[in-house]
């Protein structure tokens, strides 16, 4: 019988996980692991003219799509207004309750140190400053029960520093882009009116699925194709000459903070790289 493998995806909004990492937690999905998505914000600040609770409610049911969409288990989104999080003992709290909770062997978060946006900046501070203490901490959040093994901790490049991580992991997500675009689909208010609007292309937006798929791979194109800065990753772990061919992608950095597995061990983790 297989190993089940527990991975929870951990970003600042809903629609997050999705860009940065949908098509490998599409993969594993399919495989047959159990992949959760976690958003610290309620994602309040995300439109143009809707807000307050009715954009909450919209965000946290286009979540619940893409999820379905994904074919992941759970999409849970935190009640911390948009804009308002800080890297502060609640939230560390709620992060490493979450973590045991899904006992989770692979844990993927935002860099702690990097990018410009606040929320997602914060994001990344709170997962590194739980880490030491989901596993063999009993006594830190004693009413769950803490890990007895440390997960393996990922960072994911967001949009705004997107051109300093290191490429440690880079899955081909070809086969399952598809998904990963069904699941920005979902996330329509983000990706068909917040971010359009705010860019000055919201009259672009199309109407039918094949002209969405090619609105979506233009303008968040970065999220998806390979590119220069993930070569080396991909030439690792799938060799020269199928590197080349790659053209969708996921780049993750393994965090500093996190104990360092060998090659065999990342391979069992991640069975798409076989």
């Amino acid at each position: 019988m297989k190993r089940e493998i527990r991975v929870i995806v951990i970003g600042a909004h809903p629609d997050e996980p999705d860009i940065y990492a949908g098509g490998t937690a599409a993969f594993f999905a399919e495989m047959g692991h159990k992949v959760k998505f976690l958003s610290l914000t309620d994602g309040c600040c995300g439109h143009y003219s809707q807000h307050g609770p009715e954009l909450v409610r919209r965000r946290m049911a286009e979540a619940q799509e893409a999820a379905h969409r994904l074919g992941i288990e759970e999409y849970e989104v935190l009640d911390t207004p948009d804009g308002q999080l800080l890297p502060d003992i609640r939230v560390r709290h709620q992060v490493i309750r979450r973590i045991r909770e899904w006992q989770a062997d692979i844990v993927v978060a935002f860099h702690p140190d990097g990018g410009n946006h606040a929320d997602n900046r914060y994001a990344g501070k709170v997962v590194s400053d739980a880490a030491s203490f989901v596993a063999l901490t009993p006594n830190a959040v004693p009413d769950v029960p803490c890990l007895k093994k440390s997960p393996l901790f990922l960072l994911m490049p967001d949009y705004s520093m997107k051109h300093r991580y290191k490429p440690d992991l880079v899955i081909d997500v070809e086969r399952v882009v598809e998904k990963k675009l069904l699941a920005c689909d979902a996330h329509a208010s983000q990706f068909y009116e917040f971010t359009p609007w705010q860019a000055g292309f919201l009259d672009e937006v199309p109407s039918s699925w094949e002209d969405k798929k090619r609105f979506l791979l233009r303008y968040w194109g970065e999220f998806m194709y390979a590119s220069g800065e993930m070569m080396p990753g991909l030439e690792k772990w799938y060799g020269k000459e199928r590197a080349a061919a790659v053209k969708y992608a996921e780049p993750f950095e393994i965090a500093p903070y996190s104990r360092r597995p060998d090659d065999e061990e990342i391979r069992a983790l991640f069975p798409m790289l076989g």
